[in-house]
């Protein structure tokens, strides 16, 4: 049976030489039978399902030969040779005050005005859908495309790709040749050497293909599975946008007609058919290799031998047998791994092995932890590695007798036997220096200068750390935390306090000399909170008193991180640096920074500058914070630059977090800030922390992206770890794998608890293996993929220039679908893109990381905040990043009061709104309220209690207490929507015409960006034509 994916025949601004747009398959989008043609473009004959010609090629547009090859690739002739353009022609901006409509701009600006994309909505609405490919999954799906009365589940076969096979969804099967004899060949097209079809001669008239059951001709040979080799080399690349030159126009343009949004793939609809066929039900893990549901879905994980995807998920569940087919799909071999991840409250939380002294057995040679992949043979005495094969002793503790399947007694009793996840009590072998860690410490660290006094920030940090001190973490069976709390105010010089519960007033003790910094007294500055409440509470009654009158607006941030680390470092125990932080460090001091920001360098091969520190002051102090335990979180309130690639850089490399709220007003900024601080504080966390990740023979963890420090090749340490930090991990071949083993990973990290062990933390997987390139396709999992790919891109930000960073996304994007479309798909027009059915939406998904202003290259976007989404996004797991690429918009005037369910979300495309509505939008650290001019009174008299659209305040960032159904269900709503979220999202009201209505925009990805980037379907052309080259 052919691995048939998903099908679309691509919107073309203009045809391919000797490619053709062939009909849709099926009428359910509608029968654009009725659709005037195009010039250019014959009539289908008769009904659907008759042969269709496609498009004739115009006149003028060359076939792609070699005078179109520049030094770039395969340029269109007289176009740039960027693949996502700068600047758009200022005629492409529409005034932010002009009247509301779709943009009916080219994705692509070019320098050329009449572009043959103003012909594109002709051909677009010959786009071919079927939601649903056979073999890729069950019918069960529930996806809307009706299913092909033959297809069939069962073993699939190897693709035959010269034959059409039943059950593939490529052309409507008429009845009467289904499986008929086989048809005269093709007349063939004008060949190439190697057997592809080559462009068609000018006057060739298009060729219908053959209905299904029946030969193709000869320009279709078999397809060998040779594809690596041809496809390599940049030579095949080409720019994104559409060929604009005067020799590439076909025709007069035609008024622009609107494509159907709903026949391209959706992810909504991915995302709501996921959540109808698995949602709510127990996915238990104990078959190797099965794709668990998206991270969309909500239901109940039960481990029974591999870690719930909650801990690990990959980027495809079965990995290529060799390390050609890898090359071949060049689809990422990644684990994106939360060892922390929260656990709901009806799922069993980690079990807790103790071995006592003996500690916990592991294989002699890798040393890899018991798990359920070690087998136990010689009646129990011995163990065979799952992982290196090594034959080891039981150590006589451990032995225990095998039943009649060779399964020991105790097999169900023992955690580590018998599920993915479990934790294991350190020994003294896995604690510093051999002794018992000492509980934690978080110190707390204040920037008192001028600025933050007269905004009254220092004032809300006191009063507020009053509250959340009470709610410092602790173990669940303990009754008050271990976790002892120290506090320093800055400004140029450092001011340590003590705080020790026998005093009747806090001592003060000031550090000058920020070159050399020392810690003036050890006894006294970490507390337990409970003894020295009342100490405490009246320093932070005096702390804003203290410094009122100062008029110092310098500051330093190196010496503020050194003083803390060695406070912790003095004190023998690990911890975290809370710094409430605002300006840019001009005071002569390590790490002092100047003010750095050229727009002139954006754009140029110089820009990754502007990424990387300014001084390697930052990299040498995170070594030695990650070296002893010392984590730092950072929460930034800058009104100007303050170059977060240089601040951030400390927090990201000891697994801390970085907070950025820009021209912090009291009276708006502050929930947003105080529910982050309270979550942060209280949050499950682990200190002074290493990771190492194992694998069976055959392949290797190779690189790791994360806010993790690397001292060698395999040791990620971390100074902490928390419930919302991801490491992902790329694993490369060094062997053969084999079908039979599979791919066994196993992730061990050791650290300290909040309340002082040490443990040992271990997630096993295992992953299938198969020398089917269509396996390793269908099981796929888009989200893995997509944080993988941002991830590797935004570190490969800070060596490489942008434009190659974005070539590399779409020339891999391409390569990817062309090796699915050579090898698994049935053969079709050309004119078809053919997407695997678990990758439907990857190309929108990679379209809306290539629009992420990390990797676009506009001086309007402020170097921070892109530096700041960089280092985000490097620690996001994949729920975080699917919502942060693709939001969620929600309609809000659907609501059903009476339902507490979410609305069901809409795509995120201009489109989709309407002058009658009122929308939800939230990605992960924004959440916008959008109201349309004509939203019905009622409803906003229901939400704002006022009468009218004209009468909402829109500076508001919380909404009013009206108590009426419809306000309770919207705060519902965006407390369901903030839940699980690491960011406290700030909420903005938008009013549809208003200025701020362009900052919206921007999250309405699917459209074409503000500062530049395709829309979805023209990115999708863009990809399609990259394919059609490779396959070529």
């Amino acid at each position: 049976m052919s691995q048939q994916g998903y099908v679309a025949t691509p919107p073309y601004s203009q045809s391919q030489p000797g490619m053709g747009l062939s009909p849709p398959h099926y009428g359910h989008y509608g029968d654009p039978s009725h659709a005037p043609s195009p010039p250019g473009m014959v009539k289908p004959a008769g009904p659907l399902g008759a042969t269709n010609p496609g498009v004739v090629l115009p006149p003028g547009a060359p076939p792609p030969g070699p005078h179109q090859f520049g030094q770039n690739g395969a340029h269109a002739s007289g176009h740039p040779s960027q693949r996502f353009p700068g600047p758009p022609s200022v005629n492409n901006v529409a005034p932010s005050f002009a009247p509301y409509q779709p943009s009916t701009q080219p994705s692509c600006p070019s320098p050329v005005a009449t572009s043959s994309v103003t012909h594109l909505g002709t051909q677009l609405s010959a786009m071919q859908i079927n939601n649903y490919g056979s073999g890729m999954t069950p019918p069960t799906q529930g996806s809307p495309g009706p299913l092909s009365a033959t297809s069939f589940q069962g073993p699939p076969r190897p693709p035959q790709p010269s034959i059409l096979q039943p059950g593939s969804q490529i052309l409507p099967p008429p009845p009467t040749v289904l499986n008929g004899p086989g048809a005269p060949p093709l007349p063939p097209a004008a060949h190439r050497q190697d057997g592809l079809p080559g462009p068609t001669p000018m006057n060739a008239q298009y060729q219908p293909p053959p209905p299904p059951g029946q030969t193709l001709g000869a320009g279709y040979p078999q397809q060998a599975a040779n594809y690596g080799p041809q496809m390599a080399g940049a030579q095949l690349s080409y720019p994104g946008s559409f060929p604009t030159g005067p020799s590439q126009m076909a025709g007069p343009p035609q008024p622009q007609k609107k494509l159907d949004p709903d026949s391209i793939p959706s992810p909504i609809q991915v995302i709501e058919n996921d959540r109808a066929t698995r949602g709510g039900q127990v996915y238990t893990t104990n078959t190797r290799g099965q794709v668990p549901p998206l991270v969309t879905t909500d239901c109940v994980i039960q481990d029974q031998g591999n870690a719930s995807p909650r801990y690990i998920r990959c980027t495809t569940y079965c990995f290529p047998c060799t390390s050609d087919m890898a090359k071949q799909a060049q689809i990422p071999l990644a684990a994106v791994i939360k060892p922390f991840a929260t656990i709901p409250s009806n799922e069993t939380p980690l079990y807790l092995v103790n071995h006592g002294e003996n500690g916990p057995v592991r294989c002699n040679r890798c040393k890899a932890y018991m798990c359920p992949f070690m087998q136990f043979i010689e009646g129990g005495r011995k163990f065979q590695c799952g992982f290196c094969s090594c034959v080891n002793d039981v150590p006589p503790f451990y032995f225990q007798h095998l039943d009649h399947i060779g399964r020991r007694l105790d097999h169900y009793e023992k955690p580590e036997l018998s599920l993915g996840s479990y934790e294991y009590v350190a020994t003294l072998d896995y604690c510093r220096k051999n002794k018992p860690p000492s509980p934690p410490a978080f110190i707390f660290m204040i920037d008192v200068s001028y600025s933050n006094i007269k905004n009254g920030l220092v004032k809300l940090i006191c009063e507020e750390l009053k509250i959340v001190l009470e709610k410092l973490p602790k173990e669940e069976q303990e009754e008050t935390s271990a976790i002892r709390v120290g506090f320093i105010t800055y400004n140029k010089v450092l001011h340590f306090f003590n705080v020790k519960s026998n005093l009747a007033q806090p001592q003060m003790m000031v550090v000058t000399d920020v070159g050399e910094v020392f810690v003036p007294l050890l006894d006294g500055f970490l507390v337990n909170y409970q003894e020295s409440q009342s100490v405490i509470h009246n320093l932070l009654d005096q702390i804003p008193e203290m410094f009122a009158d100062s008029n110092e607006n310098e500051t330093v941030f190196a010496p503020v991180i050194q003083a803390g680390m060695e406070a912790l470092k003095a004190a023998e125990c690990p911890g975290k640096l809370f710094i409430f932080h605002s300006s840019l460090p001009t005071a002569e001091a390590p790490g002092k920074l100047k003010n750095r920001d050229d727009k002139k360098l954006v754009n140029t091969d110089k820009e990754k500058l502007l990424f990387q520190p300014q001084t390697n002051v930052y990299e040498s102090l995170a070594k030695d914070c990650v070296s002893h335990g010392c984590s730092v979180t950072l929460f930034l309130f800058p009104s100007q630059y303050v170059d977060v690639a240089s601040l951030g850089l400390v927090p990201q490399l000891t697994g801390g977090t970085l907070y950025k709220y820009n021209n912090f007003q009291m009276q708006l900024d502050s929930q947003q800030f105080l529910k982050d601080l309270r979550n942060d504080i209280e949050k499950k966390i682990g200190f002074d922390a290493i990771m190492r990740v194992r694998t069976s023979t055959g392949f290797r963890a190779t690189d790791f992206f994360g806010a993790v420090f690397m001292n060698n090749t395999t040791d990620v340490e971390m100074a902490a770890i928390d419930c919302d930090k991801a490491v992902t991990v790329e694993f490369k071949h060094d062997d053969k794998l084999s079908e039979d083993t599979g791919a066994l990973i196993q992730c061990a990290v050791l650290y300290t608890t909040i309340g002082g062990q040490r443990r040992l933390r271990i997630h096993n997987l295992g992953l299938n293996c198969s020398s089917q390139l269509a396996d390793l396709y269908k099981s796929c999992e888009t989200d893995a993929l997509i944080n993988f790919f941002a991830k590797s891109a935004f570190k490969a930000v800070l060596h490489q220039p942008l434009k190659m960073i974005r070539e590399t996304l779409v020339n891999q994007t391409a390569h990817i679908l062309a090796c699915y479309r050579k090898n698994c798909a049935s053969p079709s027009a050309a004119s078809q893109l053919i997407l695997p059915e678990s990758m439907k939406v990857f190309p929108v998904y990679m379209n809306c990381l290539l629009k992420n202003c990390v990797l676009l290259s506009r001086p309007e976007i402020s170097t921070d905040e892109r530096a700041y989404q960089r280092q985000l996004v490097t620690a996001m797991a994949v729920a975080d990043s699917q919502l942060f690429f693709y939001p969620q918009l929600l309609p809000i005037h659907t609501l059903d009061v009476k339902n507490t369910a979410l609305p069901a979300a809409v795509r995120c495309s201009e489109s989709r709104l309407s002058e009658e509505g009122v929308f939800l939008l939230a990605n992960g650290l924004h959440m916008f309220l959008w109201l349309g001019v004509s939203s019905p009174p009622e409803l906003i008299q229901a939400i704002f209690n006022v009468p009218s659209f004209a009468h909402v305040n829109t500076d508001m960032t919380l909404l009013p207490e009206v108590g009426s159904p419809h306000s309770q269900h919207l705060k519902m709503t965006m407390n369901l929507l903030q839940q699980k979220r690491p960011y406290s999202m700030k909420l903005t009201i938008v009013k549809q015409r208003e200025q701020p209505e362009m900052v919206f925009r921007q999250f309405l990805v699917e459209d074409k960006g503000l500062y530049g980037g395709s829309s979805y379907v023209d990115f999708l052309c863009c990809v399609h034509k990259e394919i059609c080259q490779l396959l070529n």
